[in-house]
């Protein structure tokens, strides 16, 4: 039983009506809401501040704030791995995120001492003269800031995993409270974002960066505080070693014996562990059926060590991580271009008119919170009326399939780069009539918006569909490998930045990014780039989860409940 696997914070088995639950689930959401609120307040304001206090150019301001939200997220693997073998959630959680305090600490001390920045740019020929940060003070910048990538990125598939852990899977009661607590992070996300967008970022630029960071501090301590207040009710999952050691002794297994022929009847001939102990009781599946040689018995009655002999549970996991892979590589042209909306599109939000009132100015960061808002609203909508309905339909405790959520989200998400790419254009000729009839900067509402629901699908259903495919040991890895997504898609917007500035340059013209001025850029032709990409990628998901429905273990048969005991084969 998965209750037998939990135990409390003085490492005595759970109780029932004591432990986990969404009484225990709401401290971790806590966490969640206000880690959140602390890294975009930083994360969607981050160019500004590297491109006006650090004097960067633009085009290697937004790679690096596309570099710094890729590593933040890739990171989230070095979190999993040492959660699931060594620490458990609830420490690694508590060791990181005092570690990304020290690092918006450390920010916060840079912008507010002028010493640790470069001066001002100075006007020279009616441009601006300005010295990029150097040496010392760049250092100073990247420790922070990487300090920050470190600890959000550990805490980031531990606070999903933890939260989760809260409830029982085997369980069809907890697995429809699964289903609502994945839609209940997704809302503690926007929440924060919400926030972080609209208040932070308004105190940012109102105050100073230096107050913003600060207050990113706070938030993060009360995050800590919230996990701190509800460890007397988590049911924790004790870490279970290393991860890896069992995948490589199917590869070490099956290369050892890569001459020997899979027998046409896989019924026979397999060594097979007791059913009692077969993890999420796992089928035998066909594909990737080189593996299968890992559990191959060569002599009947014969002992083999553990990296010659697996089981076929063993093997099974292995496939199972082998399968997500392609479906994993498909949302990473996703966010691609959610690294275009928290860079690019915020320096064209600059280049528009942000004027609301005669006395305020909206912050073009702040634009992002719009999807949030309106999410706010529909995410409720969604559980309450959309996911009870389509049930009654599909009979699936989601309402539909994780797989048809990413699906929705991947297909919806191309329109976003439209939109952006139609209003720049838009933009560009507006402000080549006349300089002071620059468009409002409301015209880039759509691509935000568009962009925000299509997330609430995509998002959502990664996480629950790795979640739903992890198994002992490993949930805090797998759903690490969802964040590693975002990770490869801002890689993937800073190596496309370079190549089409590589491409599209020639000696009298920058490229299409080449310039820091928009109004000489081509940011819509970009942006066109972008869709298309996302257009593809829509077609090539289709592929891979046709591919991976066909191959889905509930087509298979148990081969464990087919056998009469692990040592008569």
């Amino acid at each position: 039983m998965e209750a037998e696997l939990s135990i409390d914070w003085k490492g005595r088995p759970c109780k029932p009506n004591k432990h986990g639950g969404m009484r225990a689930a709401v401290f971790v959401l806590g966490i969640q809401a206000f880690e959140i609120m602390a890294i975009a307040a930083v994360g969607n304001n981050l160019i500004t501040y590297v491109f006006d206090d650090m004097h960067f150019p633009l085009s290697k301001a937004a790679n690096i704030v596309t570099n710094f939200i890729g590593t933040v997220f890739i990171l989230s693997l070095l979190g999993g791995f040492l959660s699931d073998s060594y620490l458990g959630s609830f420490w690694t959680m508590l060791i990181f995120g005092f570690i990304e305090l020290s690092g918006f600490i450390l920010l916060s001390v840079q912008a507010h001492l002028p010493q640790l920045r470069p001066p001002k740019c100075k006007m020279m020929l009616k441009e601006d003269q300005c010295i990029e940060a150097k040496g010392f003070k760049a250092t100073i910048f990247f420790v922070a800031l990487y300090l920050v990538a470190l600890g959000s990125g550990c805490l980031k598939p531990n606070m999903i995993s933890h939260g989760a852990d809260q409830f029982m899977k085997e369980d069809p009661k907890q697995s429809k409270k699964l289903s609502t607590y994945f839609n209940s992070a997704y809302f503690s996300f926007c929440v924060g974002e919400l926030f972080a967008l609209t208040v932070l970022v308004w105190v940012q630029t109102r105050s100073g960066m230096d107050i913003g960071f600060l207050i990113s501090s706070v938030a993060m301590a009360m995050g800590l505080l919230s996990l701190i207040f509800g460890m007397v009710f988590y049911r924790n999952k004790p870490p279970q070693g290393s991860i890896f050691t069992p995948i490589a002794r199917v590869f070490v297994a099956a290369i050892s014996k890569r001459k020997q022929v899979c027998p046409s009847n896989s019924t026979n001939h397999l060594a097979v562990a007791d059913p009692s102990s077969n993890p999420g009781n796992l089928l035998h599946t066909e594909r990737f059926r080189f593996l299968d040689k890992a559990c191959i018995r060569v002599q009947e009655g014969a002992k083999e060590s553990s990296w010659r002999l697996c089981t076929t549970s063993e093997v099974e996991q292995v496939k199972i991580i082998l399968s997500v892979i392609p479906i994993f590589a498909c949302t990473i042209v996703f966010n691609t271009i959610l690294a275009q909306l928290q860079t690019f599109s915020v320096q064209q939000g600059r280049a528009m008119n942000t004027r609301l009132t005669n006395s305020f100015n909206i912050p073009p960061a702040s634009l992002q919170a719009i999807p949030y808002f309106i999410l706010i609203i529909l995410v409720p909508v969604y559980e309450i009326a959309f996911v009870p309905f389509a049930r009654r339909l599909t009979g699936h405790d989601s309402g539909i399939t994780p797989l048809q959520r990413i699906g929705v989200g991947l297909f919806s998400v191309t329109f976003s780069m439209v939109a952006a790419a139609l209003v720049e254009k838009k933009r560009r000729e507006e402000a080549s009539l006349e300089q002071s009839n620059l468009l409002s900067i409301f015209w880039i509402t759509p691509q935000f918006l568009i962009f925000g629901i299509s997330e609430m699908f995509t998002a959502v259903g990664l996480i629950e569909f790795f979640y739903k495919q992890s198994l002992a040991g490993m949930q805090s890895f797998l759903t690490a490998i969802t964040y590693c997504s975002y990770s490869f898609g801002f890689y993937l917007s800073s190596l496309l930045v370079s190549l089409v500035n590589k491409i599209t340059r020639s000696e009298s013209y920058g490229g299409w990014l080449g310039d820091n001025d928009l109004n000489k850029d081509r940011l819509d032709l970009f942006y066109w780039l972008l869709a298309s990409l996302s257009f593809l990628n829509f077609f090539n998901y289709l592929f891979w989860s046709r591919w991976y429905g066909n191959n889905n273990p509930s087509r298979a048969y148990n081969l464990a409940s087919k056998q009469v005991g692990a040592d008569n084969i």
